[in-house]
């Protein structure tokens, strides 16, 4: 439809509906005013097509368990939130993708292969792209290439409201956006989510070249909670989990700690290396394919092959999986049987992934700079907040635990809804105004929203 009918069918009270499942009834009027300016933004961004304007969103996500074990092939909990990549679209006759999103510079990618006599797409991995957002487009696109679709360019004015360096996935967030217009634009909307984070994932490692799992992408394009089986990574099994904190008198946050995420890659790199150098000790590629009992019957011969730290990083590999398994019968439990004690046992497992991510896996703070301990401090604080608070019978006041990535970023906390003033304004006064977002899981990860007239 044209921009201008778009524009009067997101005004319609009748299509509220559809922003309040993204956002909240509260979001409605923000998310009406941001869209409307994407697409009215998008008619100076030539050579757009006014006569075809659409509209498209990628969850942001948060990691609820298995931190660190998606790259060894392992199980993970997580959820899409409210925060997200939004973007109005509209296709070229070219081949060529034109992304402007607020507050970066443009990017523009030729995929080559436009006219009757012009050569073949030009879809292979550029050197000087590697950390690119022009990386990205260029290796989702030829995944869509790869498997038989008939691919062409687009012109998108987007904005994000993921807080990069937040651990809340805004890179992510984009690659699956993108994902999602080349399947509705030209692939007929015929893969699913997952099909779409496998597609992301792709991009990132072989073109954007970062090394990463599959779990932020997966949760991103999803929708809702979701546990996530990454045994076989090319076909991994995803359950849909019923989880609602706020339902259950707790709300759910990350506390940005502010440090600098310069020059961590090497350390988030070490964690997948050193996993696979303890796999490789019994001749196998990843975690997944040996058990926890084999890790302790050779500790002594595998912490001389491999390194201390890439044996505690294994053992907390296999008990998080093992968390990641309790979390789900936790809430399944809260749906099938109601009351607050299969709640509690959650929030314990909350508790011990963070001691299990400080302990063994070892990402709280990078060992190149021992002095900037942001998250640490964050769990620290917060454990104090919490041992404050009165005492409730058989009630723990929330639960803590590093989010993400790690070694600087955020932490996420439970924390009971009436004490969430009081922990932002003790939080922020350390870690400056803005560093608690409280975040909403919303039920959508990444689609094409269609507004009826």
């Amino acid at each position: 439809m044209t921009g201008e009918t778009l524009l009067k069918n997101m005004s319609r009270p009748e299509n509220s509906a559809i922003f309040a499942g993204l956002y909240g009834p509260e979001g409605i009027n923000e998310a009406r005013n941001r869209y409307s300016k994407l697409v009215r933004g998008l008619t100076g961004l030539p050579p757009a097509d006014e006569k075809d304007v659409r509209v498209f969103t990628a969850a942001g996500r948060t990691e609820l368990g298995g931190n660190h074990t998606d790259h060894n092939h392992g199980k993970v909990l997580a959820a899409s939130i409210h925060l997200d990549a939004a973007a109005a679209v509209s296709p070229r006759q070219d081949n060529k993708v034109l992304f402007r999103s607020t507050g970066f510079p443009d990017v523009e990618v030729d995929l080559g292969g436009a006219g009757e006599k012009a050569p073949a797409l030009d879809l292979a991995p550029r050197e000087k792209e590697k950390g690119t957002t022009e990386a990205l487009v260029r290796g989702i696109a030829a995944e869509f290439a790869g498997r038989g679709i008939t691919i062409g360019g687009f012109t998108a004015n987007a904005d994000s409201t993921v807080l990069p360096g937040s651990g809340l996935s805004s890179s992510a967030a984009v690659e699956v956006l993108f994902g999602c217009i080349f399947n509705q634009l030209y692939g007929g909307g015929k893969f699913t989510p997952l099909e779409l984070a496998v597609f992301g994932q792709k991009a990132e490692n072989n073109y954007f070249g970062k090394p990463s799992g599959l779990m932020d992408q997966a949760a991103c394009a999803s929708g809702g909670v979701i546990a996530i089986d990454f045994k076989d990574p090319q076909n991994p099994q995803a359950s849909p989990m019923p989880f609602d904190p706020e339902a259950l008198g707790y709300s759910l946050c990350v506390v940005n700690t502010r440090g600098s995420h310069a020059d961590l890659t090497p350390d988030y790199a070490a964690i997948p290396r050193e996993m696979k150098a303890a796999a490789r000790f019994f001749g196998k590629n990843t975690l997944s394919e040996i058990r926890a009992e084999q890790i302790l019957k050779n500790a002594a011969r595998l912490r001389e092959a491999a390194g201390d730290r890439a044996l505690l990083r294994a053992l907390h590999f296999f008990n998080e999986n093992n968390r990641v398994d309790a979390m789900k019968a936790a809430l399944e439990k809260i749906k099938n049987h109601g009351g607050e004690s299969f709640f509690q046992d959650y929030l314990k497992l909350v508790h011990e992934s963070g001691d299990s991510s400080w302990e063994l896996l070892q990402n709280v703070y990078s060992p190149k700079n021992p002095a900037e301990q942001g998250i640490p401090l964050a769990l620290a604080l917060t454990r104090e907040f919490f041992h404050s608070l009165p005492k409730g019978e058989n009630k723990m006041p929330g639960a803590c635990r590093v989010h993400g990535g790690g070694f600087a970023g955020t932490i996420q906390v439970y924390l009971l809804k009436d004490q969430m003033e009081a922990y932002r304004e003790m939080m922020e006064t350390v870690f400056k105004s803005g560093a608690v977002t409280e975040l909403r899981i919303r039920p959508t990860g990444t689609a094409e929203l269609c507004f009826p007239g």
